[in-house]
C-alpha cells in the first residue's frame, strides 16, 4: 500500500485481538500474544506509508459495539489504513452466520457477545480502493470450519486487500507463543532490505509458516488469479484430466483446479475451469515473480487440501515452484523444493522414473548455481543423500557434488 501522495492524511493501524483459540485445553492461536509482537514493529513499517499515523490496540474486547464504533472511527480516516484481526472464527447456531469470537464468547452468546464478521466488510466497503488492508490470522472452529468450505474463502469488502490464513480446527497449535504465521510475517518484514509490499511479504510469510494442513490461505488460488487475471491478461487454456507437469509453460497440461464454493455459482465455476498456469507464466516471464510464486503457491495449498502430501497433483505444483525459484534466480529456494519435489517421487516411484531424474537434475543444476558458501553447504547434505538414492544417476554427478562440498568447508570465502 503506497503513500499515493497523501502526505497530509492521516493513516490508521487497527490491530484487534479477538477470543483465544483452544483445542483440548491447548491454546492454537493467543491473539494477545500476536498483538504485542505487532506492537514493537514501527507503525511506518505496518502501514508502509510516511504519513502522520494513530493506532488502536483492541485487546481482550467483550462489547462487538465497542469494537465496531473502533472500526468504524478507523475506517473514516482518510489516509491509508491496516486492519489486523487475530482469534477464533465460530458461527451463531440460529442465524449460521460467520463471527469473530471476542473475549468471553461461548457457543450459547455468540449473537451477543462475538463481532458478526459482514460488519468488517459494511464498514470498509465506502473507502477507495488501494488505501486498505487487512491482515489475519485465524482459527475456525468446529461450527465455523463447513461454513468455510461452502464459501470457498471468507467474505470481504472489495475495496480492501485481504492477506492472511484461516486454520482448520485440532490443530495442536503454537501455544501462547507468537502464532507462525504471524511471527513469519513480522520477521520478513524486518529483515527484507527496504519495505515489501505486501503481497510479497504474505507469500514469504506462508512460504516460511509452519502452518496446519488444510488451512485456508487468502488470497484464494482463485481470488489471485483474478487479480492477476486482470492486470495481465493472458490467455487461459482449458484443464485437462491428468497430473500437472513440472514447468509453468503454458502449453502443460493443467492440474485439477477448486470447484466453487456453490454449485450455482456459475461465474465461479466458469473462473475454476481456467489451467492457472499461463497466468503464472506471463507474470513469471514479464520480471512479476513475487506475484507468479504467491499465485503459484496458493494453487499448491489447495492441491494438497484436496489430495494430500505425496500426491502427484500436489508434488507437481511443489515442482512448479521450483522451476519459478529458478525463474527468479532464487537457486537456494530452487535447490530445497527440486530435492523435496525428488524425495517425494522416489518414495512412490522408481528411481529410474523421468520424473525422479528430472528432479535430481533440477536440483543439481540450481545448487551449482549457488554463489552463497552458506546457503550452498545448508542444501549440499540433502541433495547428495538423494542423489546416493538413484543407483543409474553417473557417478561422476555425486563426485563432484561430494568435491564441491567439501571444497565449501574448507575455504568457503573463496566461492
Amino acid at each position: 500500500m503506497q503513500n499515493l501522495g497523501l502526505e497530509q492524511q492521516r493513516g490508521h493501524v487497527l490491530l484487534i485481538a479477538g477470543g483465544t483459540a483452544v483445542h483440548r485445553r491447548a491454546v492454537q492461536v493467543a491473539p494477545s500474544a500476536n498483538l504485542a509482537a505487532l506492537g514493537v514493529v514501527p507503525v511506518a513499517m505496518l502501514l508502509n506509508s510516511d504519513v502522520s499515523c494513530d493506532t488502536t490496540y483492541l485487546d481482550g474486547a467483550r462489547d462487538p459495539n465497542l469494537v465496531l464504533t473502533r472500526l468504524r472511527t478507523a475506517a473514516a480516516t482518510r489516509g491509508p489504513l491496516l486492519v489486523y484481526l487475530s482469534g477464533r472464527l465460530t458461527v451463531d447456531r440460529r442465524g449460521r452466520r460467520l463471527h469473530l469470537a471476542l473475549a468471553g464468547t461461548t457457543p450459547g452468546s455468540v449473537r451477543y457477545t462475538a463481532l458478526p464478521w459482514e460488519w468488517l466488510g459494511t464498514e470498509l466497503r465506502a473507502r477507495p480502493a488501494g488505501l486498505t488492508t487487512v491482515l489475519l490470522d485465524l482459527v475456525a472452529d468446529k461450527a465455523a470450519w463447513p461454513l468455510l468450505q461452502e464459501y470457498g474463502s471468507l467474505p470481504s469488502s472489495p475495496s480492501a486487500e485481504v492477506y492472511g490464513v484461516v486454520s482448520p480446527p485440532g490443530f495442536a497449535g503454537s501455544g501462547n507463543a507468537v502464532s507462525s504465521y504471524t511471527k513469519c510475517w513480522i520477521e520478513r518484514l524486518a529483515g527484507s532490505p527496504g519495505r515489501p509490499g505486501n503481497l510479497q511479504l504474505h507469500a514469504l510469510a506462508v512460504g516460511a509458516a509452519a502452518l496446519p494442513p488444510g488451512t485456508l490461505v487468502l488470497p484464494t488460488a482463485r481470488e489471485l488469479a483474478s487479480s492477476a487475471s486482470a492486470s495481465s491478461s493472458p490467455s487461459a487454456a482449458p484443464v485437462p484430466s491428468g497430473s500437472p507437469s513440472p514447468s509453468v509453460s503454458p502449453a502443460a497440461p493443467g492440474p485439477a483446479v477448486p470447484a466453487a464454493g456453490a454449485a450455482s455459482d456459475v461465474a465461479a465455476v466458469d473462473e475454476a475451469a481456467r489451467d492457472p498456469r499461463p497466468q503464472i507464466h506471463a507474470l513469471a516471464t514479464s520480471g512479476r515473480h513475487t506475484e507468479a510464486a504467491a499465485l503459484a503457491q496458493a494453487w499448491e495449498q489447495y492441491v494438497l487440501q484436496q489430495s494430500g502430501y505425496g500426491s502427484p497433483e500436489a508434488t507437481g505444483w511443489l515442482e512448479i515452484r521450483a522451476d519459478l525459484a529458478r525463474m527468479a534466480g532464487d537457486f537456494g529456494l530452487a535447490t530445497q523444493l527440486w530435492t523435496g519435489a525428488g524425495r517425494i517421487r522416489l518414495a512412490g516411484q522408481s528411481p529410474d522414473a523421468p520424473e525422479v531424474r528430472q528432479a535430481a537434475a533440477g536440483a543439481l543444476y540450481c545448487w551449482t548455481q549457488l554463489r552463497d558458501p552458506a546457503a550452498a553447504l545448508d542444501t549440499a547434505p540433502e541433495l547428495i543423500s538423494f542423489l546416493r538414492a538413484l543407483p543409474s544417476l553417473d557417478s561422476r554427478l555425486i563426485k563432484l557434488a561430494q568435491q564441491r562440498m567439501e571444497f565449501l568447508h574448507r575455504a568457503p570465502s573463496r566461492l
